[in-house]
């Protein structure tokens, strides 16, 4: 397998002084011998090595530096007189691009490029700057490098001033994003695009087709009634929250909060002005049920809000417990199941609200929001478009897409299969090399002290597991969802790529 990484451990740097001794010392004659057979760049604390392996093998490299002045610079003067200005806004500059003699073919190349095109990308560089080998003047042409100076060097060494600009690059970088394999808890990538409907919101025909949507959820949730609005699942609890303003406007909640989603809840029914006290009982620490009902029992609390699915150290709440508890003490029980709808089969007929959404683990387009109700809510002073009682009266309110009723009613033909679809796809992950610590249905958090450095391995190669939230980078924290349509296929290829990544670490 040929994979990409960025060069960090010292048997890396040794590797890449003995491949630029081969190529720059022995093949192309810049440099003296030398009896170590090893040539360290004269920018070596200042250049980012992407290099090429296979399996452990290292064989091919390419640096990037962004340190003015480039070594370019000194044989052309700047290169800003010979680039427009927006080119010249953040350059980089390429350089002791090798390849191993052996190893020299399509595939290397093709992932040099790929590599190239992804880091001086993802780094926001503007352009990215080459004094490129004559002998090598096609496959840089190939890879979008045009040259804007006449010739320089030797005869021996001679070579092209080339760049690469992320318009240039455009047509590649769309190829690689096409090719990319993700892991993230939403959105999903559809197997089927969206068709365009002219189909009216107010027709008959839609109204039975959304009557039809709004059964099968209500079946699949074993809840009694569903509002479906345009929207996030943030726009979803931010319904619900509403609609407990207005039931319980002076009176107190409990929040439950074990990670980012439920401190988030919280956050969000602040700013509801609900009267709320918060149990935080620390990240990714399963609820104290006693001490949840220690303080019921002081009395004065109407309802309980908490995460179902907390995503961000993929823990499952006790939702039958705390059930249990709500109907001991009289209570309303509501969840945000925005995570955990779709994974896993539950019962929401003890909630007195939740929330879902379409473009999770039910695994369709992002864009639709529900509020699962245990009974119709019947009064409300929230706004137009989060007043829950508006939607119940009018039916359709506002305007529902057609296609999106049309892409949650066909995934909802896919359950009950889809629980256990999604069963084997954790156990997967579960059997594989990597140790996750916490999982349910939908998700996986896996920790490591390098995990910087492994998600940037991944990306380079195209695998994009979910790292970029900061609550999961100051925690060293990735996380592998269940949910993308070619799961199977791209966890064996994932799996592969992290046994030989971890081997370099």
């Amino acid at each position: 397998m040929y994979w990409s990484k960025i060069a960090a451990t010292d048997e890396e740097f040794d590797a890449i002084a003995a491949l630029n001794y081969e190529t720059f010392v022995e093949e192309i004659p810049q440099h003296e011998p030398n009896p170590l057979r090893r040539l360290i760049d004269k920018f070596h604390d200042e250049n980012v090595y992407v290099i090429v392996y296979k399996n452990t093998e290292m064989v091919g490299m390419v640096a990037f530096r962004d340190t003015r002045p480039f070594s370019i610079d000194r044989k052309i003067g700047n290169v800003e007189k010979y680039l427009d200005a927006e080119v010249c806004e953040h350059l980089c500059e390429i350089r002791l691009l090798a390849v191993k003699k052996n190893h020299r073919n399509g595939r290397v190349f093709t992932k040099l490029a790929t590599a190239i095109y992804r880091y001086f990308y993802d780094a926001g560089y503007t352009a990215c700057v080459i004094s490129g080998t004559v002998r090598e003047e096609k496959m840089y042409t190939q890879m979008g490098f045009r040259q804007f100076a006449s010739a320089v060097g030797t005869e021996e060494a001679r070579y092209l001033p080339m760049v690469l600009t992320r318009q240039d690059s455009a047509v590649f970088r769309e190829r690689l994003r096409e090719q990319n394999r993700v892991f993230f808890p939403g959105p999903v990538a559809l197997e089927n695009p969206l068709i365009p409907s002219t189909i009216s919101h107010r027709s008959v025909k839609f109204q039975q087709e959304l009557d039809d949507m709004k059964s099968g959820l209500c079946k699949l949730a074993k809840a009694n009634y569903v509002i479906p609005l345009v929207g996030t699942g943030t726009l979803a609890n931010d319904a619900m929250l509403g609609q407990l303003k207005s039931e319980f406007p002076h009176e107190a909640g409990l929040v439950l909060v074990n990670g980012e989603f439920g401190q988030r809840l919280h956050n969000q029914a602040k700013q509801w002005g609900l009267h709320i006290e918060k149990i935080d009982v620390g990240w990714g620490n399963p609820f104290d049920i006693a001490e949840i009902e220690a303080y019921l029992h002081k009395g004065g609390y109407r309802y309980i809000l908490f995460v179902h699915g907390e995503t961000s150290n993929s823990t499952l709440n006790p939702l039958d417990s705390l059930g249990e508890l709500a109907e001991k003490y009289e209570i309303k029980l509501c969840a945000d199941c925005i995570s955990s709808f779709g994974s896993m089969p539950f019962s929401m007929q003890g909630l007195h609200y939740a929330t879902a959404v379409s473009g999770k683990a039910l695994g369709t387009v992002a864009g639709l929001a529900f509020i699962f109700c245990k009974e119709q809510p019947i009064s409300s002073d929230a706004p137009l478009y989060l007043n829950l009682p508006y939607y119940i009266e009018k039916q359709i309110p506002f305007t529902l897409p057609h296609s999106f009723v049309e892409a949650v009613s066909d995934v909802l033909k896919l359950y009950p299969e889809r629980f256990e679809v999604l069963e084997k796809r954790m156990e997967a992950i579960k059997n594989s090399t990597l140790d996750v610590t916490a999982t349910y249905p939908m998700i996986a958090t896996w920790e490591h002290p390098k995990m910087a450095e492994i998600l940037t391995a991944c990306e380079l190669n195209g695998f994009y597991l979910h790292g970029d939230s900061a609550y999961l980078r100051e925690r060293n924290i990735a996380q592998i969802s269940t949910i993308q349509p070619n799961f199977e296929k791209d966890f064996k290829k994932l799996n592969e790529l992290l046994t030989y990544v971890m081997e370099t670490l």
